[in-house]
């Protein structure tokens, strides 16, 4: 049987800087085999301990039964603050809790169902836009994401000139960021420089400016009330049900660039991995081919009819999470498993070794859509499965991306077949999100 590619793993056991370089250059190939089967493991630094927790109860604790007490941790969320300010992905407390009270509206009840036509729009330019040959594929899944984004939040699409300036700035960003800034390792006080890249600064501050533009037109329509009913506008509009207050325009900046990063990133690296796979068992491709005939007209009705796809892309998040890891910080005493967690540790949760756990799943490296329509998948899907977080941090536009992935990977298969090319195995890294470190190469022809 043949096994979708996975990172090799570390020897057990490195010095603290080989672990850092390792690190810095793979989160994945940085970890040792031995933790995809270990329950909890403990690391130890000069400087502060980190707990990776894999045991079910641990995680249903930390992100759903007693959130408060693990906020997101600092220490990686350093890196991406140039770009995300104090955005809802970074911030905690009161401050998350506020945001999420006037995010959450504009993705709840039928504003997926009201959102469909924009997505099924970019997913028709996205079959148009490719050609045949041999294609990076991660190009075309990031352009049809950023797509999805400008149609759903702005009412624009890709092609517009801001929001191709922020798709193309946006990459410069990711190729100048580093996985880690340096005070993920060291606990340096605020007010000390981050020591970003000077490439890093520019470009976030280039797509900030661009966005503060978007948002700055938007709130101009909304003021003469001829703002379109996007989720750019109902986010502007509400209002804090406990304060009253909206958003500032530079907080909605911030929320603007975790949307883009959060439902770009993500999302193109997800259907990127799901391809590639589709072309590594190409009898999947077929049945899926085969269901895509339900796609002959714009009714949101259709995803009820995707479900092999669905179950296709559930199994690609499993595989390839698109976030492999979160990190918290324990901010209260804890123990566990009889281990002592002292405040300030660090708890990480690693969707990439829970997905693949020796001990839950069965065949855990096997590609198997068909496991999300039995008891024991589900089960798992229960314990084990978490591509978007879980608890009341679970992403805001989950929901969102189960209907994307599944409708874009449908309209491409319906018009083009998706091979391997030989010499080609792509390599599983881990940047912003799991990506294929030379990228990922099929040979597109058109059915």
């Amino acid at each position: 049987m043949i096994l979708p590619p996975k990172p090799p793993a570390r020897p057990d056991k490195v010095s603290l800087w080989r672990y850092v370089k390792l690190f810095r250059q793979d989160i994945l190939s940085a970890q040792p085999a031995k933790l995809y089967r270990a329950w909890m493991a403990e690391f130890r630094t000069p400087f502060f301990r980190s707990f990776m927790v894999n045991d079910p109860t641990l995680v249903d604790l930390v992100l759903k039964e007693r959130p408060d007490d693990f906020p997101k941790s600092s220490r990686v969320s350093e890196g991406l603050r140039p770009l995300l300010g104090e955005s809802v992905f970074l911030t905690n407390g009161e401050t998350w809790k506020r945001q999420r009270r006037i995010i959450d509206p504009a993705f709840e009840g039928g504003r997926l169902r009201d959102t469909f036509p924009a997505m099924w729009a970019a997913s028709q330019a996205c079959v148009a836009r490719l050609e045949e040959g041999i294609i990076e594929i991660e190009e075309v899944t990031s352009h049809a994401a950023a797509d999805v984004i400008f149609r759903t939040l702005f009412s624009i699409p890709i092609e517009n000139e801001i929001a191709a300036e922020v798709f193309n700035e946006f990459r410069d960003y990711q190729r100048s960021q580093p996985i880690v800034n340096i005070a993920a390792f060291l606990p340096l006080p605020r007010w000390m420089p981050r020591f970003f890249r000077r490439r890093t600064r520019e470009t976030a501050k280039s797509v900030r400016n661009l966005i503060a533009r978007l948002t700055q037109a938007r709130a101009d329509e909304i003021a003469a009330g001829t703002a379109p009913d996007d989720l750019a506008t109902k986010i502007m509009t509400t209002a804090d049900p406990e304060t009253g207050e909206r958003f500032t325009p530079e907080e909605m900046v911030d929320q603007v660039a975790i949307f883009f990063l959060a439902g770009h990133e993500t999302s193109a690296s997800a259907l990127a991995w799901t391809l590639y796979l589709l072309a590594l068992y190409p009898e999947w491709q077929e049945r899926l081919a085969q269901e895509s005939a339900a796609l002959n007209k714009c009714d949101f009705k259709v995803m009820s009819e995707l479900k092999l796809s669905r179950d296709v892309f559930r199994e690609a998040l499993r595989l390839y999470p698109p976030v492999p890891m979160m990190v918290r910080e324990a901010g209260c005493p804890h123990t566990f498993r009889g281990r002592e967690v002292k405040t300030g540790s660090q708890i990480v949760l690693s969707p990439w070794h829970l997905h693949r756990h020796e001990r839950i799943w069965a065949r855990p490296d096997a590609f198997e859509p068909e496991r999300w329509q039995t008891e024991e998948g589900r089960r798992c899907a229960r314990e084990a499965y978490m591509p978007f977080s879980a608890g009341s941090r679970v992403c805001t536009g989950a929901g969102f991306a189960m209907v994307e992935g599944p409708l874009i990977l449908s309209m491409l298969l319906k018009m083009f077949r998706f091979e391997l090319v030989e010499g080609r195995v792509p390599q599983p890294v881990a940047h912003l999100t799991v990506r294929a470190k030379d990228g990922i190469w099929l040979k597109v022809s058109k059915r």
